[in-house]
């Protein structure tokens, strides 16, 4: 079982306009509402793939109620823990004549003391039957900047490997609990190292703590630096779509090519063919699959020197 946590999950909805004009009414072509947060987004693709997935984190009042309803849905099992506090709402604008995307993400419930220690005794418990554990997401308020440090350490004790991906102060107190993977985009590494040259940072990133760093580099696909070595995967060519949980598709690809015990190689090129099948999928968010298995063959993966 594949375990996801998505501490600030969201009622995701989607707007499509013919063309966003600032300071003017729009009218909207099309409305999508989805359960969303990046742990459920990555938890759906991997459903999709045919592997067992379970959610976990907090959802609470009207908004955590649809939520979970749309989960029903989809293959996966639901562990949400209950808040009093209402879930968010994130907002995407799509513009049609550009295909550009808007975001608007709301802060998300105040989760109390109590509701954290409910979390943690579900979280524990999971940990029994997951062979990895994702911790993906921002931080609903109430939560301490060092929560996912905490779930880092009390995963590493129940000997289940863990991938993080966050950014800013979450992210820089949880590589220190030494994740054995985190999965910073090109501009989460270089505000968590100082560096803009991805090879450089990513080393960076390492001696922070993280066994393994895989970092998005948006249409230059992923580089990963491992202990069995350093490589980048890369699409055949620049695709236009939306690239709204290109991300979270390449998570799913990483984690199901741990799962499946693939060597690196062959995790990156699962990873990078689930993001461009992402960017290329009419809906925001998921994968179109006769995409994903026609890029399998045609990812490129090289193998970088070691660092002097």
């Amino acid at each position: 079982m594949i375990l996801t946590v998505t501490l600030n999950t969201a009622l995701d909805l989607t707007y499509r306009v013919p063309a966003l004009v600032p300071h003017s009414s729009h009218r909207v072509s099309e409305v999508g509402e989805r359960p969303g947060g990046k742990g459920l987004n990555v938890a759906r693709v991997l459903g999709a793939l045919g592997h067992e997935a379970v959610v976990t984190g907090f959802a609470g009042g009207p908004n955590g109620e649809t939520l979970r309803d749309r989960l029903a849905g989809l293959p996966l099992r639901d562990a949400l823990v209950p808040v009093a506090g209402n879930t968010r709402r994130t907002l995407a604008v799509v513009d049609a004549a550009t295909g550009d995307t808007t975001q608007f993400n709301e802060p998300g419930p105040t989760v109390t003391p109590e509701e954290w220690a409910a979390f943690l005794t579900t979280y524990e418990s999971l940990l029994r039957e997951a062979e990895v554990v994702a911790l993906c997401g921002s931080l609903p308020p109430g939560i301490h900047v060092g929560a996912y440090a905490e779930l880092v350490r009390r995963a590493r004790a129940a000997g289940v490997p863990t991938l993080l991906d966050t950014s800013g102060e979450p992210l820089r107190r949880g590589i220190a609990a030494r994740p054995d993977l985190v999965k910073p985009n090109a501009d989460e590494l270089a505000q968590l190292t100082g560096s803009r040259e991805p090879l450089r940072a990513t080393h960076a990133a390492r001696r922070r703590g993280a066994r393994t760093v895989v970092s998005s580099l948006g249409p230059d696909g992923i580089l990963a630096a491992t202990p069995e070595g350093i490589w980048q995967a890369t699409p055949p060519g620049k695709v236009l779509g939306n690239p709204t949980g290109a991300g979270d598709s390449a998570v799913a690809g990483l984690l199901s090519g741990l799962v499946d015990a693939l060597p690196w190689p062959d995790r990156l090129v699962r990873a990078v063919a689930l993001a461009t099948a992402t960017v290329l999928s009419p809906t925001a968010g998921d994968f179109d699959r006769a995409s994903y298995e026609d890029l399998l063959p045609r990812i490129t993966v090289t193998e970088h020197a070691p660092a002097a």
